[in-house]
């Protein structure tokens, strides 16, 4: 394995990383920061969902406001602006 071939190994690894959060105006820690707030607000919904499947006149609305509040978040701001730019086929790889 030449210099070339390990050089080469590690641009991809970091582009991998990089790539995404970069198309979306962020650095990888920050995509991290946003990616994880994402995940974190989508398990509590999806928890109170669950309770709501069982349990009907609780969590009523606590899901669909979820969504909107979420949907808000993603599309304000550069994030918004940069996942206009790429497409709504692009975005919803995200």
């Amino acid at each position: 394995m030449s210099w070339r071939d390990i050089y080469d190994f590690n641009m991809r690894v970091k582009d991998y990383f990089t790539e995404h959060p970069a198309s979306v105006g962020e650095t990888y820690g920050e995509h991290l920061r946003v990616a994880s707030h994402f995940a974190k607000e989508m398990l509590l919904a999806s928890f109170a969902c669950a309770v709501h499947a069982v349990l009907p006149n609780l969590f009523t609305t606590t899901a669909s406001s979820k969504v909107r509040q979420l949907h808000s978040e993603m599309t304000q701001g550069a994030r918004g602006e940069a996942q206009q730019e790429v497409g709504p086929a692009a975005v919803s790889e995200s």
